[in-house]
């Protein structure tokens, strides 16, 4: 079974690979659409040669490396069952400790570990692209704080949530997906309070806006939304990117507008206004809650497919992976493989909602300011920043993209501002 797994794994893996970079490197079409040749939508309008010949680059180089890491996480899993790694953990936690309040917290502190290091060459090769294109100005020390901070932070989340998950699983053996779906409704908005005050900090550093004319501006924008603010915050990204983002996140007392220094830097004041009424309208229409809507949602058919699926690899394969019960912490691996096998299923779905929230909120933003020359400078900005791709292939958009493409974008602006792009 093991010389099985690792040959057929090969085999298929070096033919994903190959497909990929044909695909990208090959059979995709980099150029722009002729309606939008000379429009405002045109890379070639408003980038250098250079600069556009970087934005292919990088950009076929990062999507190949994206979609290359896509697999790895599920063939880790199977690996991790196939050759008696989770039989391994399990035990040692018991000989550890007798309770399963300490086995179950090791036993995700191992898998975890030996997950990051498995997949840390194809983490480090994406951020060395990101720095050799001019993108990423972070160093590796302050990088590998940063990936140690997310790596602590996950564990003690998922410690927590794996424990309670396998105490239900325990001892509800047909309702556990159900009321682990009613504990985790709470449990997220309480992440969404913690996100802006406790975890975003440990990143970054987070002052208040040092431009008052411009915060009072943006709190106008903000007022005249009925958005809760009395403040805009400042965090200094520019130690570690050259990207530009802006946002407002949080609920209740915890909401926070944010710029990154970046974008203050690199845009002139009206277009920082747009970005900022872009993320207002996010909040004056919901999409914030509208988002959490969805997880929950989401997170209710995930565990009950999960559920099923679950159950039935047990029976079919668990004796032979090292478990017979799905309450056995040894499942752990076959229940990240089905439920991120899901979430992989579920993507193009909820990206799709996700670029449809984002055109509104563009929408608002230019309804808000009427500014369409800012906008458009903004969104030109942005790619020349991020040497975004203006147009990505079909594949990349449909399994990647949250919002829609610049092209779409600054076409919307520029429909907006009259022009019809066909006569140009």
């Amino acid at each position: 079974m093991k010389k099985k797994f690792v040959t057929w794994t090969i085999v298929l893996y070096a033919i994903y690979g190959l497909l990929l970079g044909l695909y990208f490197f090959q059979w995709t079409d980099i150029g722009v659409p002729p309606a939008y040749e000379g429009t405002a939508a045109d890379p070639t309008t408003f980038m250098t040669e250079k600069e556009l010949e970087l934005s292919q680059e990088y950009s076929r180089y990062k999507n190949f490396l994206s979609f290359l890491g896509e697999p790895l996480e599920w063939i880790i899993y199977l690996g991790v069952m196939i050759f008696g790694a989770s039989v391994v953990f399990k035990n040692f936690g018991k000989q550890i400790s007798r309770f399963r309040i300490i086995q179950i917290p090791l036993f995700v502190l191992l898998l975890q570990t030996l997950t990051t290091i498995l997949l840390f060459p194809l983490d480090y090769a994406r951020r060395w692209l990101s720095v050799k294109y001019g993108i990423s100005t972070q160093s590796f020390s302050s990088w590998m704080r940063d990936e140690l901070i997310g790596f602590w932070i996950g564990f003690i989340i998922m410690a927590l949530l794996i424990t309670v998950l396998y105490f239900l699983i325990k001892k509800f053996e047909k309702r556990w997906w159900l009321i682990a779906w009613v504990l985790m409704i709470p449990f997220l908005f309480f992440m969404m309070y913690l996100q802006p005050v406790v975890i975003d900090p440990l990143y970054n550093d987070f002052t208040e806006l040092q431009d008052k004319q411009l915060e009072e501006k943006i709190l106008a924008l903000a007022d005249e939304a009925d958005v809760p603010a009395d403040r805009v915050y400042e965090v200094n990204m520019s130690e570690k990117t050259n990207s530009m983002n802006a946002y407002v996140n949080g609920i209740g007392s915890n909401l926070r507008i944010v710029l990154w220094d970046t974008t203050l830097n690199r845009l002139e004041e009206n277009e920082v206004l747009f970005i900022m009424a872009h993320e207002i309208g996010h909040y004056v229409m919901n999409h914030l809650y509208w988002n959490l809507a969805g997880v929950i949602v989401a997170t209710f058919f995930g565990l009950y497919f999960t559920y099923h699926l679950l159950r039935y690899a047990t029976r079919r394969w668990g004796e032979r992976l090292g478990f017979t019960k799905v309450s056995d912490i040894a499942s752990l691996p076959m229940f990240f493989l089905i439920l991120t096998m899901l979430s992989f299923l579920s993507s193009p779905v909820e990206l799709a909602i996700s670029r449809n929230a984002e055109t509104d909120a563009d929408q608002y933003a230019i309804e808000m300011t009427e500014d369409p020359d800012a906008a458009i400078g903004s969104f030109q900005e942005l790619t020349v920043n991020g040497l975004s791709d203006v147009h990505p292939p079909a594949l990349v958009k449909y399994l990647r993209y949250g919002h829609p493409t610049m092209m779409e974008r600054i076409h919307m602006l520029e429909s907006y501002q009259g022009i019809d792009v066909k006569e140009e």
